[in-house]
Order: C-alpha cells, then sequence, then structure tokens
C-alpha cells in the first residue's frame, strides 16, 4: 500500500525553506496574540493549533502574549479564560507574556522615532485626521500640526504620558507617506490618550499604544520567527515592516492566512457579546455558543475540535466551512470513546407480564463495543417494568415498523426478546402501557431461543430508573450565514434549546463530569457543569446522524 504523506500548507513551506536557509538562525518561535477582551472561540481554536502546531512539529516554542493595550474592555477574567481553553485543547506555551510588559520599551521606540523625524504629535480631532487622510484614490493632506519640529514633539509626548491632556485631546502619529495607495501608510496614529485603570499595570500609564505599533515591536523584542496572522491584516504588514526597518530591530516576518468562517455560526467578539449582554444566551459558556468554553460544556473534545482544525487546513483564501464538519469530527472521536448508556425521553410503560413483579435481575453492558474488551462493562438492572420510547409503539404498525406493535417482538438491548400482545389506553386516549411477553431463552450472549428479530430497542427499568434533566441544544441560528447582517439576532433558532425530563439508568448517576455518553439510539450527551448530586443535567452534545442534512434534502 502506498503511503501518502500530508502536503505541506504553504506556511510550513515558508518555515522549511527558511530553516534549510539558515534564516533566523534555524529557529521557529511563533505566538499565540489575544486580546483578553472576550472568550475565545472555535476560530481562535485554529490559530491555536496552527502556531502551537508549528512549534511542535519543527522542534520549536511558542509563546503566549496578551495583546492588553485597550485597559478600557480587557480583564483577568478574560485572561484566565484563555489560558484555560488553550491548555484544555492540548497546548502549552513557552512563555506567557503581556504587551503590557513591553510598554516601557515601547515608549521609548516611539520617542526613538520621533527624534529621526519620524513620528509626531497631532491635535486633531479623529474626524479631522481621517478626513486629511484622502482616499483610496486621493492623496491625504497634512494637518497644521504634521510640521513640528523634532523638539516640541518630545516635549508634547512626555506631556502626554505625564496626564497633562485628556482622552482624545493629542495623538502620536507616524510620519510615513500622505499619498501611499496603502491607506495604513498614511501616518497612521501609533499612540492615544486614555485615562482608564489597566488590569496589570493599574494606572501607571495614561498613554497606550496602538495595535499597529505594539504588535511587530512585541514579535521584534521576542525574537518571533513567524508572526501569523489572519488575512485582514496583509494591508498592515506594510507598516508592521515599516516600524521594524526605522527602528532597526530583530526582523520578525508576518505572515496571513485565511480566518475560519462557519455555517449557521457568528464569530465577531461583538456578535456573541450581545448575544450575551441581550440574554439570548445564558452566558459566554452556553453550549450554543462557538466559544472554546460553551464548545467544551456542549461535551466537544480537544481531540475532536483539533481534528476539525487539521481538516480545514491552512489556506490564502477566505471560505465558509459547513458546520455539519465540525460536527462530524465529534461524532467520530465520541464513537470511539463514549461509554454507552440507556435514557428514555419519551417514557411509556413496558409491562412484561409472564414475570412475577418482584422480578429483579442483573445483566451486563459493555461500556463501548467499538473498543477491543468493550472498555469494560456496566451492571444493568432488570425487571418486570420498563420504561421505553413512545415512538417505540405503534398501535397500527405499518409493515416495515420493526419496534412494538399488537403481535409484533423486539429485542430489548442487552436483555431478552420480547412480544406484544396488548395496550392499554388512558382517560385521554394515549397509550400508557404496553403488554409484553418475554422468551427466556433468549437472553442476549446467551440465545438458544431460535427466533429472529429485525429490531432492538433500548429502555430503562422502571424501580431502578432515576429522572433527570436533559437539554437538547441545536444550532442557535437558523441563518446559514448569520454573519453577514447586522440583524443576525433575528435569525435565532427558537428551537435551538429544548428542556426535557428523562429517566436514565442508574449507573450515569456516576457519570464522569467532562466524559462522553453514548445514550443508545438518541445520541452523544455530557454532565453539564450545573448538575448537582441531586439534580442531574445532561447535554446532548450532537445527534448519533446529521438531522439538518435530511431538512436540506427536503427543501
Amino acid at each position: 500500500m502506498i503511503n501518502e504523506e500530508k502536503s505541506l500548507n504553504f506556511i510550513e513551506e515558508i518555515i522549511e525553506a527558511d530553516l534549510r536557509n539558515g534564516t533566523h538562525d534555524g529557529r521557529v518561535l511563533t505566538r499565540f496574540p489575544p486580546e483578553p477582551n472576550g472568550y475565545l472561540h472555535i476560530g481562535h481554536a485554529k490559530s491555536i493549533c496552527l502556531n502551537f502546531g508549528l512549534g511542535q512539529k519543527y522542534n520549536g516554542q511558542t509563546n503566549l502574549r496578551f495583546d492588553d493595550t485597550n485597559p478600557v474592555t480587557e480583564d483577568t477574567e478574560y485572561v484566565e479564560s484563555i489560558k484555560n481553553d488553550i491548555q484544555w485543547l492540548g497546548f502549552n506555551w513557552a512563555q506567557e507574556l503581556y504587551t503590557s510588559d513591553y510598554f516601557d520599551t515601547l515608549y521609548q521606540y516611539a520617542i526613538d522615532l520621533i527624534k529621526k523625524d519620524l513620528a509626531y504629535v497631532d491635535d486633531s480631532t479623529a474626524e479631522e485626521i481621517a478626513a486629511a487622510k484622502g482616499t483610496p484614490t486621493e492623496p491625504g493632506v497634512p494637518t497644521p500640526n504634521r510640521s513640528r519640529s523634532i523638539e516640541e514633539n518630545l516635549v508634547l509626548f512626555q506631556e502626554m504620558k505625564d496626564g497633562k491632556y485628556q482622552d482624545g485631546e493629542k495623538v502620536l502619529r507616524a510620519k510615513i507617506d500622505l499619498a501611499n495607495p496603502n491607506m495604513h501608510l498614511r501616518d497612521p496614529l501609533l499612540y492615544r490618550i486614555k485615562h482608564a485603570h489597566h488590569h496589570r499595570t493599574g494606572n501607571k500609564w495614561c498613554i497606550y499604544p496602538m495595535y499597529d505599533f505594539a504588535h511587530g515591536q512585541s514579535d521584534s523584542i521576542e525574537k518571533i520567527t513567524h508572526s501569523i496572522c489572519t488575512l485582514e491584516f496583509i494591508p498592515h504588514r506594510a507598516l508592521y515592516d515599516w516600524c521594524i526597518e526605522k527602528l532597526e530591530i530583530y526582523p520578525s516576518k508576518q505572515y496571513e492566512f485565511a480566518r475560519l468562517n462557519m455555517t449557521y455560526t457568528v464569530m465577531s467578539k461583538r456578535k456573541l457579546l450581545q448575544l450575551v449582554n441581550d440574554k439570548f444566551v445564558e452566558s459566554w459558556d452556553d453550549p450554543r455558543m462557538p466559544t472554546i468554553s460553551g464548545l467544551r460544556r456542549r461535551g466537544y473534545t480537544p481531540a475532536s475540535i483539533r481534528t476539525f482544525c487539521d481538516k480545514i487546513g491552512v489556506a490564502k483564501r477566505e471560505n465558509m466551512i459547513d458546520v455539519s464538519l465540525l460536527e462530524f469530527c465529534i461524532r467520530e472521536d465520541l464513537n470511539k470513546t463514549a461509554w454507552r448508556r440507556m435514557a428514555v425521553l419519551d417514557p411509556i410503560k413496558l409491562v412484561i407480564t409472564n414475570l412475577p413483579s418482584d422480578h429483579i435481575e442483573e445483566l451486563h453492558g459493555e461500556n463501548n463495543p467499538e473498543v477491543e474488551g468493550g472498555e469494560g462493562s456496566r451492571m444493568i438492572p432488570f425487571s418486570n417494568e420498563l420504561w421505553i420510547e413512545r415512538d417505540d409503539f405503534m398501535e397500527d404498525a405499518p409493515k416495515k415498523f420493526f419496534r412494538l406493535g399488537p403481535g409484533l417482538s423486539v429485542r430489548l438491548k442487552n436483555a431478552y426478546i420480547v412480544t406484544c400482545h396488548d395496550f392499554v389506553k388512558d382517560a385521554n386516549g394515549q397509550v400508557a402501557e404496553v403488554h409484553c411477553t418475554y422468551v427466556p431463552n433468549s437472553k442476549s450472549g446467551e440465545d438458544t431461543s431460535g427466533m429472529k428479530v429485525k429490531g432492538t430497542i433500548h429502555w430503562v427499568s422502571v424501580p431502578h430508573a432515576k429522572e433527570t434533566e436533559i437539554r437538547l441544544y441545536d444550532r442557535l441560528f437558523n441563518d446559514e450565514n448569520p454573519a453577514a447582517s447586522e440583524n443576525f439576532k433575528e435569525s435565532i433558532n427558537p428551537d435551538s434549546l429544548k428542556i426535557s425530563k428523562a429517566f436514565i439508568e442508574p449507573d450515569l448517576l456516576n457519570a464522569i463530569p467532562g466524559k462522553g455518553y453514548q445514550f443508545i439510539r438518541l445520541g452523544y450527551f455530557t454532565l453539564d457543569t450545573s448538575s448537582k448530586p441531586d439534580h442531574l443535567v445532561f447535554n446532548r452534545t450532537v445527534g448519533l446522524k446529521d438531522s439538518w442534512a435530511k431538512e436540506v434534502k427536503k427543501g
């Protein structure tokens, strides 16, 4: 059999060429630079897997650097959640760093640019600066402050740092080229005034560097070899390179790849924050959210997310990934790792009339038949009264209905074959009880009855069943591309969460937090973080099959 090696993505090709040429002294050092202003989502997971994966593949390292240059929106809560998410995904960083670690150095870099007459303090308003920049087809014009002397700029910048001026009163701008076709090079802002408490530096600073100024210099300070960003930063690369060149510092290099866009999902932190604040979801870790913490709470595994990121690959062109691929990855992983258990969500009672009412029997059930040896087994109590799913019985069953109905036989999972001979309705005309006889010598694994049945159904023993809360989660949006509209909340799926009661087999009282369970024939579930010993809550991670694919075909 031919062993086909996976082809390199374009960033791996760049790195391998650099290693061959001895660029960066043969080192590979990447970084993941989140802003601590929200929780990470599945799009960040792609960047995490890429940056940390490259470090691992090429015997290099990856720094975790928090881009904490905007004290108004940042918080230590987000810092801790980001660290937790990265470690949960299976990665560890070489150094935990913060852009605020470099505030003194960045301030000195700004002074160096002023001394080279490459930066100036501007008193213009944001509106005046924007108007003076021109348009993509028309050059900008200098504001009156562009001709200030080096000495005056040094004094004014020092006064900005000392807190003499109010927010927005002055900014520091690079002096580059007001006619450059790249608007990002038309004297971009380097520093702005913000009188705000910073989560790490307190009130030491009232001026903060802009991302475009802090980014490249922070990379350079850390001697990052490959600074990987998403495609929207392509126009920013010229300023990244300009700052490094003019400051004559370590030449880190920026490369861009396509960010993750996924159907039925929004990735914007601003929009996700709206969903939280407007109570469309419970919290940042609501299992319907695309946040890593939300996916974790829903029952997604680190392996499934890493596999998903590997499958979508690294490209230079934007595209839309179908969320069904993510759901496929978790199904594939849980099929191999989830323990099988039985639960009944819409119960009717099945009474075995040829068993005494006090009959109790213990049956064996494999934890995972997909694994050799089954990963052990558990005991399943069996009695003459069982809960079964309501849709596993039909009063007038069609020819190819291989479950229960008058005269029909079925196998009870891990138990016996039963045949229906009667049923009872309640006062509302609904079937309340199904009466069956069982075949004593038809026990699973020991069957000598010779009977052949085409259907197998799950069940839970009535006297042993435990009631629990079940949360059936579905896609949060009905619109395939909700991110395309500012009115994205109008496409919220009203059926994205259904809460019901269910009966579970008693072994699930020992459910392990964070572990996946396949509720046989129903889907994959996990214990919710809100569960308490006297009130268990299970979240549906994903169904056994892609139910949305059927809906698409219907449409």
